[in-house]
């Protein structure tokens, strides 16, 4: 072997080397969880904020779980996206096939690490960038609640993804781009509304992850936030809900509350679409947890509507 044939492929090896370590899991350790004993009660609220029975409730007849099915978290719900198709977990309390086997510090990890219990990533299709964002304690509480829900059995088939995107140690270069726990969005102001609402919002309600507009590598647009973006579900685009939205712009913070929790507009229309389910999950938050999303979201940065351009 020549010394430069030797060179490159010393420069390769390092350049394995290098890529190996930057795409390695980076989990949390059991140390770095707070001093803190998880209440099922502060967790439930956490649990309809996020939303996660619209996605992990086991469907009927392929469509999402009815209302009296909600808390039955068995998965098995198919997202079909440009990468392949994407299905749903079970996260019910079932030992083997649910959670209900995993530590805490396995649940943290997941949610906000994007890392499973084997050490491997998780697809962005679960929104743990946005759940990077909650407080610890949150989290906490939240698989104090899961822990009390039925046990499902049932384990779910893998993803169906093409290659490149079936090998997920990729996955950890996407992370050092787009997962953080710092807000998106910083207020001078320390308002108690706000900031409750930007917790839920960025957070637990993972808003941005369907409001906002993604790059060529799947990641949030930050200078786009929560101004709109094509239906992840299919056909349409999803609103702008920023304060030169086209209903938000003339909805005041009582009007955006009261659609959260009742899901009739100030015209006396009525919610639709994706959002049926999210409004069901907001109207089982407080009225003051309500009023702080809408304050939230009156208070951000205004984005011109793409359709208008």
């Amino acid at each position: 072997m020549s010394r430069g044939t030797r060179t490159v492929a010393a420069f390769l090896a390092a350049g394995l080397v290098a890529a190996w370590w930057l795409t390695e899991p980076r989990p949390l350790a059991e140390s770095d969880l707070p001093d803190h004993s998880p209440v099922a009660e502060a967790g439930e609220r956490i649990f309809w904020a996020g939303g996660c029975a619209s996605c992990h409730a086991s469907p009927v007849d392929g469509k999402r779980a009815r209302k009296e099915k909600k808390l039955l978290l068995g998965g098995g719900l198919e997202l079909e996206t440009p990468y392949g198709v994407f299905r749903v977990p079970n996260i019910s309390s079932h030992r083997q096939d649910g959670i209900g086997g995993w530590s805490m510090i396995q649940f943290v990890n997941a949610m906000q690490r994007g890392i499973s219990p084997g050490g491997r990533h998780y697809y962005p299709s679960f929104p743990y960038t946005s759940y990077a964002k909650m407080a610890v304690t949150d989290v906490m509480d939240l698989k104090a609640y899961l822990d009390t829900l039925p046990s499902v059995s049932g384990r779910i088939a893998e993803h169906t993804l093409a290659f490149p995107w079936n090998l997920r140690r990729g996955i950890g270069a996407w992370k050092w781009r787009y997962l953080g726990a710092g807000p998106v969005i910083e207020f001078e102001s320390a308002d108690e509304a706000l900031q409750r609402g930007r917790e839920l919002v960025e957070g637990a309600g993972h808003c941005g992850e369907c409001h906002t507009g993604r790059d060529r590598f799947g990641g949030m647009i930050a200078s786009r936030w929560l101004g709109g973006a094509p239906n992840p579900e299919g056909k349409g685009r999803i609103p702008n809900i920023t304060p030169a939205g086209k209903n938000t712009a003339e909805w005041s913070t009582g009007d955006i509350a009261y659609y959260l929790e009742s899901g009739f507009t100030p015209e006396y229309d009525t919610v639709g679409g994706s959002m049926v389910a999210v409004q069901e999950n907001m109207a089982m938050l407080t009225p003051e947890d309500r009023k702080a999303v809408a304050a939230y979201l009156k208070a951000i940065p205004a984005i011109a509507d793409e359709a208008r351009r």
